[in-house]
């Protein structure tokens, strides 16, 4: 009896050779199968990734595993530079639906079959982007022309099963082809989410979450079921759970804004009082972030290419990763452990805060006078809040007055038991400084 080989995932990344659906699938499935062999993953892509020469096959080959591993821009990039052929158009079609750019993705999903891809495969995808498109009753009549052995397969009967949804159509229909899906497939993460979702409509709450489980142990993993476990974890008082399931979107999403905040909430709540020792510690924490760089004696290279990326501060370095610095121009590997020792010095490291990159600034740095920087530096607790609105302050992760200016109104008026006293009493005392809230 002959045994099969273990399944080489760096192998499969790095190493030219047949490069198609089969071997994909056998990527996702042995990183579903084991989830610690991510990192092996995701390091042969990023060693892929910094060749100095790629063949278009490569290319190809690079574009597919930056997709899964949710570096969708890169992904695209790397695929528009391929060979053509039809692998690259359906995985650009995929890249393009993961950025909600749907009608793009339906003409590459059109190229794809155009250049030999599965058409019935190319169909059932086309009819997924028009129902994210806003066309749920087309991608149905495209599900309709199919027949064959395609009507059996679970991609098909769940996207039957959502389009129907989409639709306002029978619940028990849908949930019907939910359950021929995983049927046919028990692993199809889609199908169980759909399940999962419809279960946990009618309040049961022992089925969804099982369901859930199952969805979310998929590779890739999807915001959706994530996000809804980590939920139901927070209505069991499970928070240590729902904070993992949230750790995990931003590990592949980091400015995904729901997980940022339910992650907040979650580890508030999993704390349950107002510690007054840790805001210390955390304002400690937030002064030593905001020390500029250029307090350091840095080489003249460091320094500059510091500046092009727009660091300013300790707390934007440990926002940067290794990879993102060595990436930029004439930044090499003595300037990098420059930096590590500069970081070093005051307990930070390169990363640590890689998770909690702004997506937008209300006041930039150059446009300030010093006296006006010094003063969105100060600690949070220098403003003299309420307990209440301290308390928001915390589960958002808001340790100075700047990173709280970076917030609407809105955005605290969603933290629990923040109202618009406490509001009104916040925007008072920006106020005092001269200071407003972002929109106000």
């Amino acid at each position: 009896m002959t045994v099969a080989a273990e399944f080489d995932l760096k192998q499969a990344v790095l190493v030219p050779g047949t490069f198609g659906p089969t071997e994909i699938r056998r990527i996702t499935e042995a990183i579903s199968k084991d989830p610690a062999s991510y990192r092996v993953f995701r390091e042969a892509v990023s060693e892929l990734e910094g060749r100095e020469e790629l063949s278009p096959a490569d290319y190809v080959r690079l574009g597919v595993c930056l997709y899964l591993v949710g570096r969708y821009h890169r992904a695209m990039d790397a695929l528009r530079h391929g060979d053509g052929g039809a692998l690259a158009h359906f995985y650009l079609a995929r890249t393009l639906f993961a950025l909600q750019q749907y009608e793009a993705a339906i003409e590459e999903y059109a190229a794809a079959k155009q250049a030999g891809y599965n058409a019935d495969e190319c169909a059932v995808a086309r009819a997924e982007a028009l129902r994210y498109a806003g066309k749920p009753q087309e991608a149905l009549s495209v599900l309709d022309k199919l027949s064959g052995a395609v009507e059996q397969t679970a991609e098909y009967l769940y996207q039957r099963g959502a389009t129907v949804a989409a639709l306002g159509g029978n619940p028990n229909e849908v949930v019907a082809l939910y359950e021929r899906a995983v049927e046919v497939d028990r692993t199809h993460a889609g199908a169980l989410f759909g399940l999962a979702l419809e279960n946990d409509r009618r309040g049961n709450d022992d089925t969804a979450l099982e369901l859930y489980k199952r969805s979310v142990s998929q590779f890739p993993g999807h915001v959706g079921p994530l996000l809804n476990l980590g939920l139901l974890y927070e209505d069991l008082e499970q928070f240590d759970r729902a904070v993992q399931c949230y750790q995990r979107i931003l590990e592949i999403y980091p400015n995904e804004p729901r997980a940022r905040l339910y992650l907040r909430d979650a580890q508030a709540s999993g704390q349950m009082y107002y510690d007054e020792d840790a805001q210390r510690k955390r304002d400690r924490m937030s002064q030593v972030l905001n020390i500029p760089v250029t307090d350091f004696e840095l080489s003249v290279r460091s320094r500059n290419c510091l500046q092009k990326m727009g660091v300013m501060t300790l707390g934007d370095l440990c926002r940067c990763t290794e990879q993102e610095l060595l990436a930029s121009k004439n930044f090499g590997e003595t300037s990098l452990i420059e930096i590590k020792e500069m970081l070093a010095s005051k307990g930070l490291r390169l990363g640590m805060l890689a998770a909690e990159k702004h997506t937008f600034e209300t006041y930039e740095p150059e446009s300030l006078t010093p006296d006006e920087q010094a003063l969105l530096s100060r600690p949070i607790s220098e403003l003299a809040l309420s307990v209440r609105a301290r308390k928001c302050m915390i589960r958002l992760g808001i340790s100075t007055i700047g990173e709280l200016v970076r917030h609407t109104s809105d955005e605290l008026l969603e933290c629990k038991n923040f109202g618009v006293t406490s509001l009104n009493e916040v925007r008072e005392k920006l106020a005092a400084h001269g200071l407003k809230l972002r929109g106000d």
